[in-house]
């Protein structure tokens, strides 16, 4: 299989949006080094079981969680896939960035051009 490396705007789009909210983070980190069930991930939240769920439903359409069924439970766990994918991605906008603060540190760093001005009278 091969992954894919390039994201999508519209995924750009729903990567950032599910990333934008801190409970969602926190799902998102919990998940990272252990699979847990969406009812234990709600019992840390002062929110209606729904309103987690809703989270992770969010989590989920943007990939970065894969969630599965194990009997009457329902597990997520962080899809380090999408996760690396957001991760190239940013470092590609941080490569941009610090190519322009490199170009204007060069421009900075050239001695200034000679100005040629009028010639003006002694004495001034």
């Amino acid at each position: 299989m091969v992954a894919q490396s390039e994201v999508s705007e519209a995924e750009i789009d729903r990567v950032f949006h599910a990333l934008a909210t801190a409970t969602r983070r926190d799902i998102l980190r919990r998940t990272i080094n252990e699979e847990q069930s969406v009812s234990a991930l709600a019992g840390d939240y002062d929110m209606s079981f729904a309103a987690v769920q809703k989270h992770v439903a969010v989590l989920e359409s943007a990939g970065l969680i894969i969630k599965r069924a194990e009997g009457r439970e329902r597990l997520v766990r962080a899809n380090p896939e999408m996760i690396a994918r957001a991760r190239a991605l940013l470092a590609r906008y941080e490569d941009l960035w610090r190519a322009r603060i490199s170009r204007l540190d060069d421009l900075l760093a050239e001695p200034p051009a000679p100005q040629h001005h009028a010639s003006q009278p002694l004495g001034e």
